[in-house]
């Protein structure tokens, strides 16, 4: 509808017929009932209908509360009622009413006396779905807080483009009280301003439905008179829930700074958006050549056509790394990027090589000194001082390298390596604008790969120190034939404490140990080596299993409050038996040929360092030909699994007919070790033998 439409245009007679819903009180579904003075229906509306399921013909004559009301609440409506009968008071408030489903609803109801002509009293309740009432007031209450709030000049206009709202935002910018904008247009309030533009910009607005997104608007308010500003302007229709139009909302951003701006805000943002995106891509993990790899996706093609990350290789070795005026850099190249450019990655360092450059070459200056490098028109002069050799130098200037940038990554005050950035496509040479997000791409993803670099050193030396400590076992022992693997935490994460030994002791017997420290890196590393060593000595004295766990619980005490579980089995070939003790241990498997593989059924006992509860000894029966599969929680548990899962699905790869335990060693590790589980994983398995005579 145009305001030339409206009853307020003047002199507009009001549209006659069916009038088409469209207020509040529909989206409410509001219901009108009237009770005589007996409480029976007289009155009963199509919303009391919908709301109540009774039809007119079902309601009218019925006493209300027995139609509507559950027997336990009879009385207490009855007093309600009285009560506004007897006293003319109204009564407002949520009430449970019965559906004809059968159903219970909170009803909102406002309950009143009415009088008639001839003196008779009725009650007249006006009833609403609570929920709905509800959700309306907290709509409400919720966008009358944002758009006091809101630091966006925000109003409303109805549909003769008069001010219905002004929120205090809008108020500041154009220096206008809102009461003095309630009631007026928009040129009776900013005279100053192209109003013809923008009334005919709202009624098309309000005709079409389509709206007007930023819009640039040039002008002066009361706010500043001597000064021409620049807002954007976005308006839009506001319609019912039934789509009638209620008039127009705007929204108002003052951008004259951003606007006089001009180039340097377009350069802002576009460093923003590289710098965000640096953000979200750079770190991800802290594998290191991952995270180099992931600075020089950025950098190409946004800043460079070609990108290479190099570290110091003594800082990659975790050595701190300063150079002399007249010392080599020697880098260790990471990551190398190209936007199509064949002969310029021909003439960088494939990553993982180690690189020596001379003291005269830019990125050992840049290194050595810690500052950029910037060569904005890159000469014959200059080639050889970019490349580390005569062959990489002619490779760049067939690529047609033209401007060049080195800038340094810096972490925590030390010198890493350098970002290598070369323009052969782009046209453009590299500006101070290019420097300034070199260097902050440069800083922010320094962080990173010191992050990376210092988690994998301490991944290395974890690793190493774990490694050290597993046994070198033999593959058949007087009775059993064994295998084992040991997988080292994913990259993501430190290196574990799990462990596994295979002890030959006095008899022919054979111990097998298999254990997990709780926690991480070098610590859980040196407490697994301090249990591993106190089990083989407890194991030499050829204690039950049960006495041997007592006893390295009483380790454990002095274990920095170290936590572990273990399962100690040790293997009788003469007696054919496993005597088996757990501290808190996932339960071993045993497969027998010709019967489905099972879990031992162990008293699971505690785990080593909580301390409190005996162990206990359980003897199991052991053939030739039977096998022992002892594992780490690493092998079964995930995030998305259930244990019992994973404990069936590993039955299920240990059924079926006698394999190579290599093989099985394998296919464990393959099919279970699930790639979201970044935990270590230690498998054993021994197989019977006939004894040697």
């Amino acid at each position: 509808m145009s305001p030339a439409e409206t009853p307020e245009a003047g002199g507009v007679e009001p549209v006659r017929g069916p009038v088409r819903p469209g207020g509040l009180l529909d989206v409410l579904g509001m219901a009108s009932v009237v009770l005589d003075a007996k409480g029976r229906i007289v009155l009963w509306s199509p919303q009391a209908e919908e709301l109540f399921g009774y039809s007119a013909r079902e309601a009218l004559g019925q006493y209300a509360a027995r139609l509507m009301v559950d027997e336990r609440h009879i009385d207490l409506v009855g007093k309600l009622f009285a009560d506004v009968m007897r006293t003319g008071r109204s009564w407002a408030g949520g009430f449970p009413i019965l559906h004809k489903d059968g159903t219970t609803h909170v009803v909102e109801f406002r309950n009143m006396r009415l009088t008639d002509d001839n003196g008779d009293v009725f009650a007249l309740g006006l009833a609403a779905d609570q929920s709905t009432v509800r959700r309306l007031e907290q709509d409400v209450a919720l966008s009358e807080r944002i758009v006091k709030q809101s630091p966006i000049g925000l109003a409303v206009l109805d549909t003769q483009l008069r001010f219905v709202s002004v929120n205090p935002a809008l108020e500041r910018l154009n220096g206008v009280p809102a009461e003095e904008h309630l009631g007026r247009t928009l040129r009776e309030v900013l005279p100053h301003l192209d109003a013809d533009a923008l009334e005919s910009a709202y009624l098309r607005v309000l005709r079409t439905g389509e709206p007007v997104i930023d819009r640039s608007v040039v002008g002066r308010t009361p706010a500043a008179p001597d000064e021409e500003h620049i807002w954007s302007l976005s308006v839009y229709r506001l319609e019912d829930a039934l789509d009638n139009v209620l008039g127009v909302a705007t929204s108002v951003v003052d951008i004259t700074e951003p606007y006089r701006a001009g180039v340097e805000a377009e350069n802002a943002r576009r460093r923003l958006a590289v710098i965000a995106d640096a953000s979200a891509r750079i770190g991800t993990t802290l594998d290191l050549e991952r995270t180099a790899a992931e600075l020089a996706d950025v950098a190409v093609p946004e800043l460079a056509d070609v990108a290479a990350v190099d570290l110091l290789d003594r800082v990659v070795e975790g050595r701190r790394s300063t150079l002399g005026p007249a010392e080599p850099a020697v880098l260790r190249a990471l990551a190398v990027r190209a936007d199509q450019e064949a002969y310029a990655v021909q003439a960088a360092d494939t990553p993982g090589t180690v690189a020596r450059y001379a003291p005269d070459r830019l990125v050992t200056e840049c290194v050595r000194t810690g500052e950029a490098v910037l060569v904005r028109q890159v000469g014959d002069a200059d080639l050889p001082r970019i490349s580390r050799s005569p062959e990489a130098a002619a490779l760049l200037r067939r690529a047609g390298l033209h401007s060049y940038l080195a800038v340094p990554l810096i972490a925590r005050g030390e010198v890493l390596g350098a970002l290598d950035l070369k323009r052969t496509r782009n046209p453009a040479p590299f500006d101070d604008d290019d420097l300034l997000l070199a260097r902050e791409l440069a800083s922010r993803a320094a962080v990173q790969i010191d992050n990376a670099r210092w988690y994998q050193n301490a991944r290395t030396n974890a690793l190493t120190l774990q490694r050290s400590m597993l046994p070198a076992h033999d593959r058949v022992t007087n009775g059993l034939e064994v295998a084992s693997r040991y997988q080292p935490a994913g990259a993501t994460v430190e290196v574990g404490g799990d462990w596994f030994d295979v002890i030959p002791l006095d008899g022919d017997r054979t111990a097998l140990v298999v254990g997990d420290v709780m926690g991480s890196g070098i610590n859980a590393a040196a407490t697994m080596g301090r249990l591993r060593t106190a089990t083989n000595t407890l194991a030499s004295l050829g204690l039950d299993p049960a006495v041997l766990l007592d006893h390295l619980e009483k380790t454990t005490s002095g274990l920095d409050q170290s936590i572990a579980t273990c399962v100690y089995a040790v293997h009788d070939p003469l007696l054919r038996q496993f005597r088996i003790a757990n501290a808190g241990h996932l339960p071993p498997v045993r497969v027998r040929p010709g019967r489905p593989p099972e879990l031992l059924d162990l008293p699971t006992g505690v785990p080593l360092g909580v301390g409190g509860i005996p162990f206990s000894t359980t003897t199991v029966d052991f053939e030739p030909g039977d096998e022992l599969v002892l594992y780490t929680d690493g092998l079964v548990e995930t995030r998305s699994h259930s244990l019992d899962e994973r404990l069936d699905a590993l039955l299920a790869l240990l059924d079926g007919p006698a394999r190579p335990l290599e093989e099985v060693c394998d296919l464990l590790l393959r099919e279970l070790h699930h790639p979201d589980n970044h935990d270590d994983v230690a498998v054993l398995i021994a197989r019977g033998r006939e004894p040697s005579p």
